[in-house]
């Protein structure tokens, strides 16, 4: 005999023909939602037969309303803009927001304080070099760890994510370049545990390949998505007796500390060497020259990402498959690169 299915929040939802988002809110915060609003979400709640998962339940009544967001480095100036919207989008829906850069490397040892300790109800995940598979051990009463990776390619596809397309991206970035007349062309790439890094390297070699162009192994040098790094990169190409014509970096901070060590050997950009960037940070546009770089929704995916977790952590998400937005970044043309010749 077949086992009978276990009533679902989306069974309540289309049953009273509302969002899922409202029938949380008529269980968990009734005073939010008007009478008639939720005299529909009971009577459907009885016709359907649905049982509040009574984990998730005691869960949300002794909720904190906070979430957690960890970068890798939230120093870094590409946070700043992410964060705002985070915290917009959050308040907006009744959460606060913690910060955290990722403490080692053993994400148990230090998400558990927060998470498991109530101190916050889910996790909005931007270090890309944490293995979500091992998240999943984190459990909350038994519901699992509400959890969105953004910005990042997310490794598990069981993780709901908001990212930007870095590959196409990339492709985009260099392709500008060759548009410009540019044949050798060198990349800046990020850290090795960063998968973002991997979908840049590999836009960079498309485009490079679709154009017929070789890539040169000396011209290739990691950084580390600061500029230090990225003064560290143009030593490197410096040093390995020549020069490409124009680089893609992996960031802008990169970009920049590139043509900070180029214009010490006398290099000017991009009288001599052409760069485009990666993330268009607040200075990019200030810089001298101006730079050049691919710009990622930084607003979107921190709206986007923030109200996803929330929805999930008031159990307003299809029990389904993850979703995974994937985000587009815009060329934004200004100074740093220029046509050859």
């Amino acid at each position: 005999m077949p086992t009978k299915k276990t009533p679902t929040i989306q069974d309540v939802a289309k049953h009273a023909k509302v969002s899922a988002a409202t029938v949380s809110r008529v269980l968990s915060m009734p005073d939010r939602v008007s009478e008639t609003t939720r005299e529909r979400v009971h009577a459907a709640v009885r016709d359907t037969g649905y049982t509040i998962n009574q984990a998730a339940r005691s869960l949300r009544l002794r909720a904190a309303r906070t979430i957690l967001m960890a970068a890798p480095n939230i120093g870094n100036p590409f946070y700043s803009t992410i964060l705002d919207a985070v915290i917009r989008e959050a308040s907006g829906r009744g959460y606060s927001v913690l910060v955290a850069s990722r403490i080692g490397d053993d994400p148990n040892r230090w998400l558990s304080d927060y998470l498991l300790s109530n101190r916050a109800d889910g996790l909005l995940l931007f270090d890309g070099s944490l293995d979500t598979n091992r998240l999943h051990g984190l459990d909350q009463g038994g519901v699992g760890l509400p959890l969105v990776a953004a910005y990042d390619e997310p490794p598990d596809p069981q993780v709901y994510s908001v990212i930007t397309d870095n590959r196409l991206a990339a492709m985009r970035a260099v392709r500008h370049l060759i548009e410009l007349g540019h044949r050798d062309i060198g990349h800046v790439i990020g850290p090795s545990r960063n998968q973002s890094r991997n979908e840049r390297l590999n836009g960079f070699e498309a485009a490079m390949g679709e154009a017929g162009l070789a890539v040169n192994p000396a011209w290739i040098v990691q950084g580390n998505y600061n500029m230090e790094s990225g003064m560290a990169a143009a030593e490197r190409m410096l040093q390995s007796g020549s020069m490409p014509t124009s680089v893609f970096a992996g960031n802008d901070e990169m970009a920049i500390g590139f043509i900070h060590r180029a214009r010490r050997a006398g290099l000017e950009c991009p009288r001599d060497i052409s760069i485009v960037g990666f993330d268009d940070i607040a200075v990019a546009p200030y810089f001298d020259p101006p730079l050049t770089t691919m710009r990622q929704p930084r607003t979107e995916i921190g709206e986007r990402a923030t109200g996803m977790l929330i929805d999930i952590i008031e159990g307003a998400m299809p029990e389904k498959e993850p979703v995974h937005v994937v985000l587009e970044a815009e060329l934004v043309i200004r100074e740093s690169a220029r046509r050859v010749g």
